[in-house]
């Protein structure tokens, strides 16, 4: 009886991908399956998965024909997945020998429908930890109640999904599901449905799970049009947001993120290709457009005043210059939501 799927997406990773697949050798239990989704890899990554399948304990390939983005190989993954719990690994990350083991004592102990664990960022040879935004541990919560409040960092400003461990009840209800082409941001609108619709979770420190930060290949470093779907991504988690009951209290916190996030890639306009740059700036008009103007008044006025001026100047339509503040740095998105 399979107790653990662990979904492990790989898109061109084949530097990275022998430290993961060793990680997942050292997991491996009679029920644990790892499945490992390649993406229309063209860089030799499919090759080591053919050979980890022979290798690796409780390892299935699934292959794509056709790139689809990590949230379909995600949704791949979802599809054959066997275990009672499910998790998630990214191709270029890794996990601490014995840590599924870990997670699933935690799954069992806790009873919730979704564990959420802390996790060490990886940046060359420095390690860092970071905790998951909420202060009680190892006690059942209601997830509705981790969103807000509006003005501080909280549970859905922690998206990694690989960060926990959920009950298949939430596959079979389809809250597990991801937003099938989205290329980046995938997790956003994942995260808050998760809240919004899961009835238990809980928190537990482990930190078992190593995220490696600063590769190039990531589509956080590369500045094209992919980079983008962070606005079709919130605009779903508006979309959805807006539906729920208590909507009137959810959707200050959702649109706080959504202007800060989109803020950022403002910041940092200028490491973007042209065509994609101008594209920015013209469709963060039209989201900005698109949400209610009360709250986003009452938003942009609480926002700080760089962030709101350079948010403002763009629903006016006047054009940013690069360079005239720092980027700020992608693992800080969520901090600066909060202030």
């Amino acid at each position: 009886m399979v107790k653990l799927s662990v979904i492990v997406p790989f898109y061109n990773v084949r530097q990275f991908a022998p430290d993961t697949l060793r990680s997942l050798k050292a997991n491996a239990r009679d029920d644990v399956e790892f499945l490992l989704v390649d993406d229309c890899s063209s860089d030799g990554t499919r090759d080591l998965l053919e050979r980890a399948v022979e290798e690796v304990p409780g390892a299935v390939l699934l292959p794509h024909e056709v790139n689809g983005g990590l949230a379909t190989a995600r949704n791949t993954g979802l599809d054959a997945a066997r275990g009672t719990y499910l998790t998630f690994l990214d191709g270029d990350d890794w996990y601490a020998p014995g840590y599924c083991g870990q997670l699933l004592d935690a799954a069992e102990r806790l009873g919730t429908d979704f564990v959420r664990v802390d996790h060490v960022q990886v940046t060359g040879k420095a390690r860092q930890i970071h905790r998951m935004p909420h202060g009680r541990r190892e006690v059942p919560l209601r997830p509705l109640d981790a969103i807000l409040p509006a003005d501080r960092s909280t549970s859905v400003d922690y998206p990694y999904a690989w960060a926990g461990v959920y009950h298949r009840r939430l596959l079979d209800s389809g809250v597990l599901r991801f937003r099938d082409g989205l290329r980046t941001a995938e997790d956003r609108p994942w995260i808050w449905r998760l809240h919004r619709e899961a009835e238990s979770f809980a928190v537990t420190s482990l930190y078992g799970v190593f995220y490696r930060r600063g590769v190039s290949s990531s589509l956080t470093q590369i500045g094209d049009v992919r980079q983008l779907d962070f606005l079709r991504a919130f605009d779903q988690v508006i979309d959805e947001t807006a539906a729920h009951a208590q909507a009137a209290e959810l959707l200050p916190k959702a649109i706080r993120t959504y202007c800060a996030v989109m803020a950022h890639h403002l910041e940092s306009i200028e490491r973007f290709e042209p065509d994609v740059a101008r594209t920015l700036r013209a469709e963060s008009a039209a989201a900005l457009g698109r949400l209610p103007q009360d709250l986003l008044r009452s938003t942009l006025s609480a926002l700080g005043p760089e962030r709101a001026a350079r948010l403002r100047r763009v629903r006016r339509g006047q054009a940013l210059r690069p360079g005239t503040s720092a980027a700020v740095p992608t693992t800080r998105v969520h901090e600066e939501a909060a202030r």
